[in-house]
């Protein structure tokens, strides 16, 4: 069965990128003799900063009409306008589409060497596929569409795939531990409209079921640096775990380069049943401040207080704060290397605090990639489901990853990539008899995601 939902995920990503190059191919061959002679690439970079010299005819962003669409990262939150976009588009006369996603199908064995108790291996396929629309409303509206879908829950399991020392949500009436739980099928349905007040200034409101609110970075599948990287980070529950989030409304404003916003949401995860649509809530809020100092960089820093967010313990409150910064710096047409900073921590309602912090990079050159991650996290006993010892007991959590990827193909506008890598996970020594000193995780695999769109297609 999942030999088949591969290559039905595969299928798609070749139909999309076919239909989006006849068409664009199409648009090219009509329009030919109205498109400006110098290459707007090279003004797209030049201008992304200068929000007053932006084309109505260009491709913006899903929030401004004055700002690039470099510059949307996932849900509402900014990354840098130097990033470059993997992506499909489609140019209508009213409408402009994208649709961009991944999937790697692949063999993860944790504990490769059998030192602990707690090591698994799987053959799977985590995944995720997106579909953006955008229209102009009169001179200064905006109107956007976003949905993400994913397969995970036919090729990834309900119980989602090892990782050690990963913790967060629950599954048939236990926690999952040394597992990271699959995504919903639908990962994001919200609409936004944007209306810009007066020169570099927007007001925004969109709304989602399930949706993203503003609290945190990026999600980690849609951050450059985390790109070539299929494990979902050890911090995620500290810093960007509420990327699905069954209910949710945000509001933003704009000035310039700053951005200050606020949601109200549902601060439960999504439950085990990943096919359906959760009861919707708000009953948790946040609030985050974002600013762009240029082209290369994006910060943020965010504040959640999260109602119950965990099944497994509905009277646990959370108080979330986040704090990151993304730099991206192109070396040439294909290559750049992209690295996020992220701190995040967790205060329980017994007054704990668990921090988290997280630096990740990846070097890209032309076909040829090598990528890492550093992470540290402390947990507690009743995260990792240890009985034997007091729930608040802590633990120093330290992993490394390193890891190599090439592209062998492109078709259609679609990349094939093989890669491998591997993890250095560092034991507390009073976890090393269940784990090992150093457990290692390693994964080969192999990645279909669109290539990189290229602005020279992008003319007026």
């Amino acid at each position: 069965m999942k030999d088949y939902l591969v290559l039905l995920y595969m299928l798609v990503f070749s139909t999309t990128a076919s239909l989006a190059q006849d068409h664009m191919q199409h648009m090219q061959a009509d329009t030919a003799k109205k498109q400006m002679k110098h290459d707007h690439a090279k003004m797209m970079i030049d201008m992304q900063h200068d929000t007053s010299k932006h084309t109505m005819n260009m491709m913006t962003s899903q929030f401004s009409r004055d700002l690039p669409m470099n510059r949307d990262g996932s849900g509402t939150s900014w990354v840098p306008d130097a990033t470059p976009m993997y992506m499909y588009m489609i140019h209508g006369k009213n409408w402009m589409h994208m649709i961009h996603g991944s999937i790697f199908t692949r063999y993860n064995k944790q504990d490769v060497f059998g030192k602990g108790a707690r090591g698994d291996s799987q053959f799977d396929a985590p995944n995720w596929l997106m579909y953006m629309a955008q229209s102009k409303v009169g001179k200064n509206g905006l109107f956007s569409i976003n949905t993400m879908f994913s397969l995970d829950p036919f090729l990834v399991g309900a119980g989602g795939y090892p990782l050690l020392y990963q913790t967060g949500e629950s599954y048939q009436g236990r926690k999952l531990v040394d597992r990271q739980h699959p995504h919903d099928l639908f990962a994001e349905l919200s609409v936004a409209y944007t209306h810009r007040v007066a020169k570099n200034t927007d007001l925004y409101l969109s709304v989602g079921m399930p949706g993203e609110p503003a609290l945190g970075p990026p999600v980690f599948m849609h951050r450059l640096s985390a790109m070539n990287n299929p494990d979902a980070p050890l911090s995620h529950h500290y810093a960007d775990a509420t990327h699905i989030t069954f209910g949710t409304a945000t509001l933003g404003f704009r000035y310039k380069n700053v951005k200050l916003e606020g949601s109200a949401f549902k601060g439960r995860e999504p439950d085990e049943f990943r096919y359906n649509f959760d009861k919707p809530m708000f009953d948790s809020y946040s609030m985050r401040l974002s600013v762009s100092p240029s082209k290369e960089w994006a910060l943020q820093v965010s504040h959640g207080w999260l109602k119950s967010p965990e099944e497994a313990e509905p009277d646990d409150n959370v108080k979330r704060f986040t704090a990151s910064a993304i730099h991206t710096k192109m070396l040439g047409k294909s290559s750049y290397v992209a690295t996020t900073v992220v701190y995040g921590q967790n205060t329980s309602h017994h007054g704990g605090i668990l921090p988290s912090a997280l630096a990740e990079s990846s070097l890209q050159l032309n076909k040829n990639a090598i990528y890492g991650r550093y992470e540290f996290v402390v947990k507690e006993a009743g995260e990792l489901d240890l009985s034997s010892l007091p729930d608040e007991t802590r633990f120093n959590i330290n992993a490394f990853t390193l890891g190599y990827n090439r592209m062998i193909t492109t078709f259609k506008k679609t990349n094939l990539t093989i890669g491998t890598q591997a993890t250095a996970n560092f034991s507390p020594t009073m976890l090393r008899s269940l784990y090992g000193t150093a457990p290692i995780g390693f994964q080969v695999y192999l990645r279909l995601t669109p290539s990189m769109m290229k602005m020279s297609g992008m003319k007026m």
